[in-house]
């Protein structure tokens, strides 16, 4: 939630009561603070139970749970009792959760991260090495009463020859007061050698008691919708000999079947001669089909009982005694992916959700070209100009790439009913999410002064929105059409497209995977703070996961630069703040309260320390770049992708602590940008990289890049105009900028002495225009913005104005039916959304007629 500036003062209690009016337990925690010290975002948790179709959250006392939820730690376990189910949490060792009991009766144990790496040192034969995940340290963040979060953190361990350790972990562990749930977020870190280390399985692994007979033995998987695969370990339908109507009735539903005595002669007698399966599998080896696997034991055949597109990613194993499901989030969505029981027919079960299924080709991170003999910058130029990839030998490396995955536990006291797992199966797929509404959101000024809640009333605003809609759910529609899932790629889209060949240049260089080019991320945010939609945030989330996760190395010599756009997604030799930046993950994290992201967003604090060993522009502004020293004590950064994504780091800390250094970085940059020759037209400055101060540029001349402003550095801008104003000297270079930016020719060189070059994406700069009409008042600066927003260089001659209207494209020409829209490329989204909402934001009652 978030309040109006001086509404809350810090330490405010608040208070939850449904519609109705009835209390609702509640924990609230502060995640950011107004400059006056009073609350700006408050994350709240409430207990499990009835839901009602909307809550309201004032100050006051909270209502307690029923059970409050009880965490105790000691030095060797975290024990954590939700009144429902305990479950104790290994400090140390492979056993992240060492059992789960309900009512005193364990129905889980051992849960345990397990992966499988490919030794390819002799390619002929290739063996598998078996690693498990070490516990290195626990952290309780948060122990109730409503909600507790446990942090456990450590490395894939192989207890062999080599005993190594390696892949990174962490993994949060989410409780309730009365749930009868468990939400696990897992991370892994990639720190190996692309080239020897094949990832085969990636996995978490839980053990199920299995207690009593085989025939009361179950297993079940979710798949499409509401489908459900449910069979018995050993089954009793469909025999030669019946066993009577209510033992086959009790089997179905899970529950525990009469005792042998009171089944139908000869069955009992018989019933050892019944196949039992001990091992079972879903195998979802593409977005487009799985296969659900049994087998009697170890050496026996497969057989296939069923076949279908996209499974729900949940399985079960257990009895009417207790059992474990366990779902996996976009199960098909990040493909291949498999869920394992395995030795259902003895005394305990093996019951693993497979991120990576061992049952596909290995993970193969390799890059994809051999270099071609790009050696020198000078080729590499080259590459750059016919291909538009950057490549530099040793940077296609997935050194400290990551991937966070979202899977849920449902331990049970027996085996639950087919609807109950039909309803498991939806959580896992679509985690319920509680939402405030865009215009609260508005009221409380928070992002800035760039958008507001959709309005319609004008016909061109009307217009406006239509073609908005119509880009997002164009979007929508490609991903499903074209396929952009998998365990590295989901959440991701693509930047170009090639209408020629009728697709998106997914293998053409720096055309490919979009890795956030333009604020790719930004548009779907602030187009889900004016709509408040549910398809918006879920499509916006699934991007902040992967561009925070798998577009940034959080580890070794790139950490914590993203890469630029290329065919794979760490493929290009530019690592840059603009990609890494923690404006793109802001909006989730507010919204969430989600610490994961929490943890990324901090990941940027001291970014800036990488440009003393890596700067992106090294091979085509060489006079502006500092030779690389890990000893720097200030870096050349420009005043655009560079600041803005350093400013916005330190914006985000700064809110989430008040953290005094980290406001004073951002005056002293402020300051300092404002003193510069030409303020932010000078491009850039070296700057000190512990207090944030750019010394004089000794450039005199403007230096201009159409992309300084399009990766986030208007919305930050905005937002520290709006809570630093005893800096008035940056507001009024920002101002500067956003003025003469799209200015006419001749206004440019009265201010400089010739017109500016270097401009470029004039139709997204036209918000900087509409941004310094709503800040001076100014109606011509207004009427400006809007002519460039509407007839922007280039229309009228040759280039056709947009279409809210996809071409179907089907036969020979294309492998299955698809649609189309040539002129679209996700770089001109971007920016048409931004400037769209944006101009409707700040000048959007000078919206011409017609």
């Amino acid at each position: 939630m978030a309040w109006p500036r001086g509404t809350h003062p810090a330490g405010t209690t608040f208070a939850l009561r449904a519609e109705a009016g009835e209390s609702v337990p509640l924990q609230s925690w502060p995640l950011a603070i107004w400059p006056d010290g009073s609350l700006k975002w408050t994350a709240h948790a409430m207990a499990p139970g009835k839901v009602a179709p909307g809550y309201e959250i004032s100050a006051g006392t909270p209502a307690a749970p029923t059970t409050p939820l009880r965490v105790t730690q000691d030095a060797d376990a975290v024990t954590v009792d939700t009144g429902v189910m305990v479950c104790r949490l290994g400090a140390r060792g492979d056993r992240l959760i060492e059992s789960i009991a309900r009512g005193g009766v364990e129905v889980t144990r051992n849960g345990r991260l397990v992966c499988l790496r490919e030794d390819r040192s002799d390619p002929e034969h290739p063996r598998l090495e078996d690693f498990r995940g070490t516990v290195a340290k626990v952290t309780v963040e948060q122990a109730g009463p409503v909600r507790a979060v446990v942090k456990i953190e450590g490395r894939h361990t192989h207890a062999g020859a080599s005993a190594r350790a390696w892949l990174p972990f962490v993994v949060r562990l989410y409780f309730y007061a009365g749930g009868d749930s468990i939400r696990l977020l897992h991370t892994i870190v990639h720190d190996g050698d692309e080239n020897q280390d094949f990832i085969r399985g990636l996995g978490v692994r839980f053990e199920v008691p299995m207690r009593g007979e085989l025939h009361d033995r179950h297993v079940r998987f979710s798949g499409q919708g509401d489908g459900l695969f449910a069979e018995a370990v050993r089954g009793i339908t469909g025999l030669r000999r019946d066993p009577g109507r209510e033992v086959r009735e009790a089997q179905l539903a899970g529950a525990a079947t009469p005792p042998l005595g009171t089944w139908r002669a000869p069955v009992p007698e018989l019933l050892k001669y019944v196949p039992a399966y001990a091992d079972w599998t879903l195998f979802q080896s593409s977005c487009d089909g799985f296969e659900i696997r049994k087998r009697t034991k170890a050496g026996r055949t497969w057989l296939t009982p069923a076949r279908g597109q996209r499974a729900g990613g949940l399985a079960y194993v257990g009895t009417p005694g207790g059992g474990l499901a366990l779902g996996l989030r976009n199960f098909w969505q990040s493909y291949p992916a498999q869920l394992d029981v395995r030795g259902a027919t003895g005394d305990a079960a093996e019951l693993t959700a497979w991120l990576w299924a061992p049952d596909a080709a290995a993970m193969d991170l390799r890059g994809y070209h051999d270099g071609m003999g790009q050696d020198t910058y000078e080729k590499q130029l080259k590459g750059l100009e016919i291909t538009y990839e950057d490549y530099e030998p040793g940077f296609d490396k997935p050194e400290g790439v990551a991937r966070t995955s979202e899977l849920f536990l449902f331990p049970a006291a027996a085996t639950p009913t087919r609807e109950q797992l039909v309803q498991f199966a939806a959580v896992v797929r679509t985690p319920p999410q509680l939402a405030t509404t865009p215009e609260h959101l508005h009221r409380c000024a928070v992002f800035g002064d760039l958008w507001a809640p959709v309005d319609r009333s004008h016909p061109g605003q009307e217009q406006v929105e239509q073609r908005l809609d119509w880009l997002f759910r164009f979007y929508e529609q490609q991903r499903e059409e074209r396929r952009w899932y998998g365990f590295w790629n989901y959440g991701d889209v693509m930047h170009t497209y090639d209408a020629d060949r009728h697709e998106w240049r997914y293998d053409v260089g720096g055309f490919a995977w979009d890795n956030s080019e333009l604020s790719t991320d930004l548009w779907l945010w602030f187009y889900f703070l004016r709509t408040g939609r549910a398809d918006v945030f879920r499509f916006a989330e699934a991007m902040t996961r992967h561009t925070g996760e798998v577009d940034v190395h959080h580890l070794g010599r790139f950490a914590p630069l993203g890469s630029r756009h290329n065919v794979l997604h760490w493929g290009c030799s530019a690592k840059q703040l603009r990609i890494s930046t923690a404006l793109n993950r802001r909006f989730y994290y507010y919204l969430t309260g989600d610490e994961r992201v929490g943890d990324l967003m901090r990941e940027q604090i001291e970014a800036a320390r990488a440009l003393a060993t890596i700067q992106a522009n090294r091979k085509v502004a060489k006079e502006r770049v500092t030779a690389p020293d890990p000893h720097a004590t200030e870096v050349y950064a420009g005043f655009g992708t560079d600041w803005g994504s350093l400013a916005g780091a330190w914006l985000s800390e700064w809110e989430r602590t008040g953290d005094a250094k980290m406001r004073a970085r951002l005056v002293a940059s402020m300051r300092t940008i404002a003193a510069q020759p030409q303020g932010f037209f000078t491009g850039g400055a070296r700057m000190e990289l512990a207090t944030g101060a750019f010394a004089p540029s000794p450039f005199k001349k403007p230096n201009v890049s159409h992309l300084s402003a399009v990766f986030g550095l208007v919305e930050v801008c905005a937002e520290l105009v709006q809570l630093l104003p005893e800096v008035p000297e940056f507001k009024q270079a920002w101002l500067d900028y956003c003025r003469l930016y799209n200015a006419p020719k001749e206004e440019q060189a009265a201010r400089f002495g010739a017109p500016l070059s270097g401009i470029g994406l004039e139709q997204g700069h036209s918000r900087l225009t509409a941004y310094a009409a709503r800040q001076t008042g100014d109606a011509a600066l207004a009427a400006r913005a809007w002519n460039e927003f509407l007839n922007p260089p280039g229309y009228g001659r040759g280039r056709p104005r947009p279409k809210n209207q996809a071409v179907h494209v089907a036969g020979p020409a294309v492998l299955r039916p698809i649609d189309e829209a040539p002129g679209v490329s996700t770089n001109d989204t971007a920016q048409w959304g931004l400037a769209a909402m944006q101009c409707l934001a700040l000048v959007g009652d000078r919206l011409p007629r017609g």
